[in-house]
């Protein structure tokens, strides 16, 4: 199988192709990511698609040479903080405001192949609740660590931050993780950390 440098180089005529390409390979984890910054299936679905979207505007500035997730996932995080500030300013008062402060894990509705992909990862129930409770900056740091498998460097690539920064994330969140899952009686946290 050829590489991706090698793949990218000769279809760089016909980059739609290598960009379809990659965001096959890629849809999976992405949804993943998706869901989890997002919450729910509908608004990972709306911010899959508007990273899609930037991603192929902006493919021709992609190098080949890095791994085509960590920049994907570094566009899918400007997206989320772009939609979340355009959210806030809207002045508008959601029926569901309280539902959607909860920030809920539910498990996807299973109408959809993406969302049977999501509901085939889905963790656990106490897991998910801890998730939920946990800072944003240190759920998103231990996602792309332990769940996605990003090594540090891409981790602070896609979080626009430093090395050491994440490392602290990862392992105040995890900390924090464990402690959580301690107290809801689940003893077997420490084995997953």
């Amino acid at each position: 199988m050829a590489s991706w440098t090698q793949i990218f180089t000769r279809s760089k005529a016909n980059s739609k192709e290598a960009f379809e390409q990659h965001m096959a390979d890629s849809y999976r984890s992405a949804y993943h990511l998706a869901y989890r910054l997002s919450g729910n299936a509908t608004d990972a679905e709306d911010l899959l698609q508007e990273t899609y979207l930037r991603a192929f505007r902006f493919y021709h500035r992609y190098d080949p040479s890095l791994p085509f997730q960590g920049w994907l996932f570094r566009i899918m995080t400007n997206v989320h903080i772009d939609m979340r500030r355009k959210a806030k300013r809207l002045w508008a008062v959601s029926l569901d405001a309280h539902e959607e402060t909860e920030r809920s894990w539910e498990i996807a509705d299973e109408s959809s192949l993406a969302d049977q992909a999501m509901a085939d990862s889905t963790l656990a129930e106490p897991l998910e609740r801890a998730l939920a409770e946990m800072n944003p900056d240190f759920r998103l740091a231990i996602w792309l660590a332990d769940v996605e498998g990003l090594s540090y460097e891409e981790i602070a690539e896609t979080m626009s931050t430093s090395v050491g920064t994440v490392r602290s994330r990862v392992h105040r969140g995890r900390k924090q993780l464990r402690t959580r899952m301690e107290k809801m009686g689940v003893t077997s946290a420490r084995g997953m950390m």
